[in-house]
């Protein structure tokens, strides 16, 4: 029979409960053993969820704290010494590697932390040693958890970031020299000893993870495959279902014939579904086919008749017995459950499916290939019903939008005069001195900010009221800045709930849910709004709170927008639309947000597009250049529409530019803000290599971490950006906005950073 899997399950809980004990952990407001205890009761209640449903295959060890790499660094011993000198307890030494550390005489940063490929989550990037060891944690995490599924009755597969892809996705740490992958042999003892441990106690089967298998790889990557599951394969060992997701791997498929001892390949069908025969004519005579056919990044029901065609393709060459129906990856990147979900629109409510309902699509449609539609015959109605009525919804199509975007020309795309001519006109304009402050965007939402919101969300105060409340906290902020003396201020962002859901609130073709989170890092949860037809601006969307910022204000007051990118991407968009015409829709209604910021006499206006890197395609190649290139028209097609003296600014955020630098220039910004803090300047050589023309702010502290850099340590990071950047063109500012900070630690670290800023303008005073 035809076997269903899930490839993981979401672990914040279907209210956020481990995001709650997480951070009532951290504020010392919960015990160590509570939080362990919420933990293993979460744990629980997923297993059971999936059971219930009628999966085969659950998974295990897919539950993390903080990052499941991050797991795999602490239960192979691979903790730089920073952190394990300290002798703290593993649960505070796991997060002072995630989050940082400064309490108790303790002051370490975090590792640093990238996207998981082209997802909006975020993983701790392994970092290793010259001379690097490892060793299996005394009571590993995947058996432990394994085995407290067992107690309750639930037989899981556990599921292990593979070796190669564990030492891949690294690096080596700062002054280090040691080539990740060259650890191979000094890792896969600790694999092996972790997977006769798992059979030990009762594992048939694990899922090793290696999505790094959809990139293109080097070749001592590739060539790494053959040894490690020829070390990891055999009697001893439990049956291994090798899985990739996000990408096809076909470019790799000479890799599987020396993976044939592994008992199962999964891949993402629906990602990349033309992979299918050629991953099924290159599995060996015994070898079963996990088809990912279920959407692990999306919120769309399955459309049941299109997957099932798609297994049965594959068991008509495999036979039932060989092919397992699975999710396309893990379903860490969808909310709980659609269940909570009382105020969506019944209509567009039937087009959806989240976790829970997910784990139930992969049943019917094995179901339904193992015993005949027949089975699951009203299932399959009401899937079929449920496709019929989106495809012929009038919420999908509005032909005025679709009006506009015939329109577009290319000379729309385009700024009035090249970049010295605009900063020149800046320069009068703006009145800014050499290394201007600024920060990103947001300051801290402090608990009255979210009462008061709430508040107005339900109905307990009116709108006169609320706009009082966030005009006092627009004053405070203003007040704030003008103490710390930055150049150019912000407005705060005190009545916005999320950096896209903000603006997909007040934009047709959207719809939003109650509790649809999602984790992004840590326990940084998002409420991803979701693209439901085509998208236009009914009115403007934060003209009102700028122009009253700037009107109390000494300073240049930037107005902060999301770009066209970043609202696609870390909405969940379309399936039936190219995302290139959801980007374009969403571009002309920014644009029509600038000009009016313009013409409220705001001249410094941000458009932060931090998912840009996000969206690139894994591989290279024209699918590559196709995406940059719609994707830098919409964020200019965003942007174009002011005059010279307006100056431009974007934000980017963990983006590793080496692979699309010349995207980024063409994005033809005045001023970029960048992520620098954890990434050891590493990210600026590319801008020197390239004598990159136009100006650019480098985070000079991480705002992911509570710790309070000191004066000096931000001084260092400003001399370091010197050796790649001019003066003249360096912008101070932190990592990313401050919206998730304290107000005490934000004053202390912005009061550093203006000293420093300070220091330099002082010192290279004849540049100005």
């Amino acid at each position: 029979m035809v076997q269903s899997s899930v490839l993981g399950f979401p672990r914040m809980g279907g209210n956020r409960e481990l995001k709650k004990a997480n951070e009532a952990y951290w504020a010392d407001k919960l015990s160590r053993d509570d939080l362990l205890a919420e933990a293993k009761r979460l744990r629980l209640e997923h297993w059971k969820i999936q059971k219930d449903a009628g999966v085969d295959s659950i998974p295990s060890n897919d539950f993390a704290f903080y990052d499941h790499v991050l797991d795999h660094i602490q239960m192979f011993n691979a903790i730089p010494e920073r952190y394990s000198k300290h002798s703290l307890h593993p649960i505070d030494e796991y997060f002072a590697m995630g989050r940082g550390h400064q309490k108790d005489g303790i002051d370490v940063p975090s590792l640093e932390m990238v996207k998981w490929f082209d997802s909006n989550y975020h993983y701790v990037k392994p970092t290793f040693q010259d001379g690097q060891t490892f060793k299996l944690a005394e009571n590993p995490k995947p058996v432990v958890e394994f085995l407290e599924a067992k107690e309750a009755g639930i037989v899981t597969r556990p599921v292990l970031v593979g070796p190669v892809s564990f030492l891949a996705l690294g690096k080596a740490d700062r002054d280090q020299t040691v080539d990740p992958i060259s650890l191979l042999d000094k890792l896969l003892p600790v694999y092996s000893e972790l997977l006769q441990k798992l059979k030990a106690a009762g594992a048939e089967t694990v899922q090793i993870d290696e999505p790094t298998l959809v990139f293109d790889l080097p070749p001592k990557v590739k060539a790494a495959f053959k040894p490690a599951y020829e070390a990891l394969t055999g009697d001893k060992f439990p049956k291994l279902v090798l899985a990739t997701y996000f990408g096809d791997i076909v470019h790799n498929i000479d890799v599987l014939p020396a993976l044939q001892k592994v008992h199962a390949i999964h891949v993402d069908l629906v990602r990349n579904p033309e992979q299918l025969d050629s991953v099924i004519a290159a599995l060996g005579p015994n070898q079963s086919l996990s088809a990912g056919v279920v959407d692990g990044r999306n919120i769309w029901k399955t459309n049941f008749k299109r997957a099932i065609e798609t297994v049965e393709t594959a068991v008509q060459k495999l036979g039932k017995d060989r092919v397992i129906v699975a999710t396309s990856s893990s379903l860490l990147h969808t909310p709980h459950s659609l269940d909570s979900e009382k105020k969506l629109p019944a209509e567009v409510k039937e087009w959806f499916s989240f976790a829970v309902q997910k784990t139930s699509e992969v049943v019917v449609i094995a179901k339904a290939v193992t015993d005949g539609p027949a089975s699951v015959r009203e299932a399959l109605e009401a899937n079929a019903a449920a496709m019929q009525a989106r495809a012929s919804s009038e919420r999908t199509n509005n032909k005025a939008v679709k009006q506009r975007q015939s329109e577009v020309t290319s000379a729309m795309h385009e700024r009035q005069s090249p970049f010295p001519e605009r900063y020149a006109q800046q320069k009068t304009h703006l009145k800014l001195p050499l290394f201007p402050t600024t920060t990103i965007g947001s300051f801290p939402q402090t608990k009255e900010i979210r009462v008061q919101r709430n508040k107005f969300t339900k109905g307990e105060i009116t709108a006169e009221e609320y706009e009082k409340f966030i005009e006092k906290e627009i004053q405070d902020v203003v007040k704030i800045q003008d103490e710390l003396k930055l150049d150019v201020y912000v407005h705060g962002e005190p009545e916005r709930n999320d950096m896209v859901q903000y603006f997909g609130e007040r934009l047709d073709g959207y719809v939003f849910t109650t509790n649809g989170w999602v984790q992004s890092y840590g326990s940084r949860c998002v409420r991803p709004p979701i693209i439901v037809g085509d998208i236009s601006r009914p009115a403007p969307m934060t003209v009102k709170e700028s122009k009253y910022a700037a009107s109390i204000s000494s300073k240049p007051m930037k107005g902060m927008l999301t770009g066209p990118i970043t609202c696609l991407r870390w909405s969940f968009p379309r399936d039936d639309v190219h995302q290139s015409v959801q980007a374009q829709q969403l571009a002309l209604a920014l644009r029509d947000e600038v000009v009016d910021l313009e013409a409220a006499g705001i001249y410094v206006i941000q458009v932060d597009e931090p998912a840009l890197r996000e969206g690139l395609p894994l591989r290279s190649g024209r699918e590559r250049e196709n995406y940059l290139a719609w994707a830098v028209n919409s964020f200019k097609l965003a942007c174009a529409g002011v005059k010279d003296s307006t100056q431009i600014h974007s934000h980017f955020c963990y983006s590793e530019f080496q692979d699309f630098f010349h995207a980024i220039a063409a994005l033809d910004a005045d001023v970029l803000s960048i992520e620098n803090s954890k990434s050891d300047a590493k990210l600026l050589k590319v801008f020197e290599d390239k004598a990159y023309p136009r100006h650019i702010g480098p985070g000079v502290y991480d705002i992911h971490s509570p710790r309070i850099p000191s004066e000096q340590e931000i001084k260092d990071r400003i001399q370091e950006m010197l050796a790649f950047l001019r003066p003249e063109q360096l912008w101070v500012n932190p990592d990313c906005g401050l919206k998730t900070r304290q107000w005490k630690e934000t004053k202390a670290a912005l009061t550093n950073m203006v000293n420093a800023a300070i220091y330099f303008r002082e010192k290279y005073a004849d540049k100005a």
